[in-house]
């Protein structure tokens, strides 16, 4: 008995070994030099060596009693949805401290951890807006970083041409991207699954094209500069800039380049709030709960009524709103913008916090967004291998919490006078045909 599992241990580990070894051979073994490469082959058996330990690993724990125990605690997916019933505490409390630390963080934080909680909040933003569209209807949306570029453009391109300013940028980011979403949705009204993903990541692409081209307008891939942000005529900068009268002037105290990164931190904040609100308000709001009717089956929301048309523009359009807004402080904030920053890459960044929070789950991508954003700051001197890291975080996300980081929780409305029953969580699996 004990031979045969030694065997068989050994027999994985061969196994594992190679097929480790293909995959890392031509990405980590060979180096691009030009236009020859290194032979860099003894970093890809590394890695194949550390995989296959802990593949052995978990062989191993997973034949003892413990182990067992323990894998079967992390199998239990829990893949349900958590229907409040109204009796549960509220988390008033908690909320008001998370407000109140998340406005006092300027004051404590210095200059390069400012920047990274504005790249947080901005992607929080785009995480919120993607998941109106992916989370909530169940559109598959691989093109929401061209709502992105329209955003930024608008501020970089309207202060350079009408003179349109951060705070009006503000005001008109969301209008437009939502027309833009408009644009996009009408051709797709019909298109599901693989199709819409296509269409979408083809839309995105075609901004980006239109950016990287018009070389007279946009500036093609120089891009251009942003302006930045003003409050009441007072300006961040050292000099006035747009005609008006810099802050530490009007103040009377020495200059100090931080001003426009707390400004830009706290007016992100609020606004990041406000979304967040607004989602969880139009969730339990009628068009929210045809937004998921929608996600779970189209045709028979049709039966029922529902104006599939309508449904599918509010959620393309709302989404695309966030977005822009989202653009217009990524713009503000770097000071430039430039058809590289609006890649597919970050159209797949956002669809990843999207699903590893949790599909329509709100603190979850908030949390995924959190994540993924200091996550490369802690990996910096891993650059190489930050997509590697990412694509095995999805794998494992993907076995261990299919739904998510957060599981989702919806109200339940009950009759006057009915009682409520205590909290109660209800599974999504389909039942087998022993529990029918």
């Amino acid at each position: 008995m004990l031979d045969n599992r030694i065997g068989a241990l050994l027999k994985e580990a061969v196994l594992t070994f190679a097929v480790c070894l293909i995959l890392f051979g031509p990405i980590s073994g060979l180096v691009l030099d030009g236009f020859g490469f290194q032979n860099e082959i003894a970093r890809a058996v590394t890695l194949a060596g550390i995989v296959t330990a802990g593949r052995l690993a978990l062989s191993v724990i997973g034949s003892t009693s413990f182990g067992r125990g323990l894998i079967g605690r992390l199998g239990n997916r829990q893949s349900g949805v958590t229907v409040r019933t109204g009796a549960e505490r509220s988390p008033f409390l908690l909320l008001a401290v998370l407000f109140v630390a998340g406005l006092s963080l300027p004051f404590f934080a210095d200059k390069y951890f400012l920047g990274i909680a504005i790249l947080a909040l901005i992607y929080c933003l785009l995480g919120l807006g993607l998941n109106i569209v992916v989370g909530l209807a169940g559109l598959l949306d691989l093109g929401f970083v061209a709502f992105y570029a329209v955003g930024a453009y608008l501020l970089a391109l309207g202060y350079q041409y009408l003179g349109i300013g951060f705070w009006s940028a503000l005001i008109i980011a969301p209008l437009l991207a939502g027309f833009f979403g408009m644009v996009l949705a009408f051709p797709v009204l019909k298109m599901h699954g693989d199709y819409l993903a296509i269409v979408t990541l083809g839309f995105g692409e075609i901004i980006r094209l239109v950016l990287n081209n018009w070389l007279d307008f946009t500036g093609g891939p120089n891009g251009a500069p942003a302006p930045a942000p003003t409050l009441f005529g007072l300006e961040f900068t050292r000099t006035a800039k747009q005609g008006g009268t810099p802050i530490h002037e009007f103040l009377g105290i020495s200059y100090s380049g931080d001003y426009k990164f707390w400004f830009i931190y706290l007016v992100l904040f609020l606004v990041v709030c406000a979304v967040i609100y607004t989602v969880q308000r139009l969730r339990v709001m009628p068009l929210g709960r045809m937004w998921e009717a929608l996600r779970e089956d189209e045709i028979a929301c049709r039966s029922l009524g529902v104006n599939h048309v309508f449904t599918k523009l509010s959620a393309f359009m709302l989404g695309a709103s966030t977005g822009g807004l989202a653009g217009v402080f990524f713009a503000v904030h770097q000071g430039f913008v430039n058809p590289t920053s609006f890649t597919f890459f970050e159209s797949a960044l956002i669809l990843a916090i999207v699903v590893l929070g949790g599909l329509g789950s709100t603190v979850g991508v908030i949390l995924a967004a959190l994540v993924l954003t200091i996550l490369p700051e802690l990996l910096r001197d891993f650059a190489e291998y930050r997509v590697l890291v990412f694509g095995i975080l999805m794998v494992v996300m993907m076995i261990w919490k299919p739904r998510g980081l957060v599981r989702l929780t919806r109200p339940a409305f009950f009759p006057s006078g009915t009682p409520r029953p205590a909290a109660q969580t209800l599974s999504l699996q389909p039942r087998t045909e022993a529990g029918r």
